[in-house]
């Protein structure tokens, strides 16, 4: 039974766009198991519309109780934007919700994670144990506390809510079906369908293929970037890895610039990608070495200092009673294309952890004893219930794109089938950042799952 979440404060403000946003602050326990081991500060950004009635002393909006949205970011590890900077925020208001952005526990304002924060807790050990805490499965049970809280006036019968997950959103939303369906009304997943394994293995393995076919699809595009991209790994291997320092005090090694394919799963990826690989050996033919600025552009584009949850915690989003072990980087061996001295075309890496970027990245190379305490971890507890979603009486409503590079078709597709009731809106014209860069588009199929009769 989860209680409801300590309401520490809440305050209200309007921004353009006529939009009520309220900052809200909440605290609950690290671990509902045992709530003496101490408690977390929550934050999460509302957002509803704003209406001046030419009458004054007609009913303030602020007094209606309409149904709440809880929108779940991708990740794990990142914030959510404030709504008043999100496409969907006016398409889930106009449909009669007010929203509700949840900066998951670790993110964010939600008492953050990173490597100073997570050195006021003790050793690397009670570190590692720490960081135990911040999966889906305690997300899941803030979202219900949360819930409760925002709900607790509300009559019995509209205190439900609906829920909509974007990637590990998705993820999320999976395992709140299994665990507090009780508490849902309707539940929205966005390339997000969770492959119901026990370990990472699988996954990595489907995967890798997937991230073959982006290269594949990059160089037959931009077939002159074979050469330029080995010239720009001639550079940075020169000296080891040590040859090109970035401003964080870390290191831009070939293996990291490789990690600029985990933009090839983004509508526009390909593109972007070219641009670097374009300025990068322009500056080398004419200059010999790469300027600040564009060293500053790839590390931008690998956020991994910035969100030390997605680098330490993301394989262990698969594991159900198994270690990961450095998935990623063991199944990588199967897959000879990504080997830097192939012979052939440079394979940029995808959405992969691998245990050297914690030699690599600034601060990731301040955790790396606790990443790897994690990696061994073999008693997870389960995320999701097949039997739950198996008899699953909330409506489900899913769009799963064909060519996802983060979230394999096959094991969306399967999921879908194994929960009762879910209407999957499928395509291969959308990448995984659809709700970002497509969002009339894909609102409009999974909505229409909702809103049409069957004829």
């Amino acid at each position: 039974m989860i209680a409801a979440a300590k309401i520490i404060e809440q305050r209200s403000h309007i921004v353009p766009g006529k939009l009520r946003i309220t900052e809200h602050f909440f605290e609950v326990p690290r671990d509902y198991s045992k709530p003496s081991a101490g408690t977390l500060k929550l934050f999460a950004r509302s957002a509803r519309k704003v209406d001046k009635p030419a009458d004054p002393s007609e009913q303030d909006d602020k007094k209606k109780q309409l149904p709440w949205m809880l929108y779940l970011q991708g990740g794990p590890g990142f914030e959510c934007r404030s709504p008043q900077n999100s496409a969907y925020t006016s398409a889930i208001l106009d449909r009669g919700y007010q929203l509700l952005c949840l900066d998951q526990r670790g993110t964010g304002l939600s008492t953050p994670i990173s490597a100073s924060t997570l050195g006021l807790r003790g050793d690397d050990p009670v570190q590692a144990n720490y960081l135990k805490s911040f999966r889906a499965d305690s997300i899941v049970k803030d979202c219900e506390a949360i819930r409760k809280a925002l709900t607790a006036d509300y009559p019995k019968e509209k205190q439900k809510w609906s829920i909509m997950g974007q990637s590990f959103g998705g993820f999320c939303c999976t395992t709140y079906l299994s665990m507090f369906p009780e508490g849902l009304r309707e539940a929205f997943v966005f390339g997000g369908l969770p492959p119901l394994v026990k370990s990472p293995d699988q996954v990595y393995e489907r995967l890798y293929k997937k991230v073959i076919q982006r290269n594949e699809a990059y160089y037959q595009k931009y077939p002159e970037d074979v050469e330029r991209v080995k010239q720009i790994v001639r550079l940075l291997q020169r000296f080891g890895n040590n040859t090109v320092r970035v401003t964080s005090d870390g290191f831009l090694s070939a293996r990291r610039f490789q990690q600029l394919g985990l933009n090839f799963g983004f509508h526009g990826g390909l593109d972007e990608v070219h641009d670097i690989v374009l300025c990068a050996s322009n500056e080398l033919t004419q200059f010999g070495h790469l300027t600040r600025q564009t060293v500053n552009k790839i590390e931008q584009s690998l956020p991994f200092d910035d969100h030390v949850i997605y680098s330490i915690l993301h394989e262990s989003i698969y594991c159900q009673g198994s270690a990961s072990n450095w998935t990623a980087h063991r199944v990588r061996n199967l897959y000879p294309e990504f080997n830097l001295s192939s012979g052939g075309p440079v394979y940029f890496t995808g959405e992969m952890i691998y245990p050297w970027m914690f030699e690599d990245y600034a601060e990731l190379r301040k955790l790396e004893s606790q990443a790897n305490l994690v990696a061994a971890v073999g008693d997870w507890p389960p995320l999701y219930d097949e039997d739950q979603l198996a008899r699953n009486e909330v409506p489900v409503y899913a769009a799963v794109y064909m060519d996802d590079m983060y979230v394999d078709y096959d094991f969306a597709m399967e999921t879908a089938k194994k929960i009762r009731g879910c209407k999957v809106f499928v395509t291969n014209a959308m990448y995984h950042d659809a709700v970002r860069s497509k969002m009339d588009e894909v609102f409009k199929g999974v909505f229409t799952l909702r809103d049409d009769i069957i004829d």
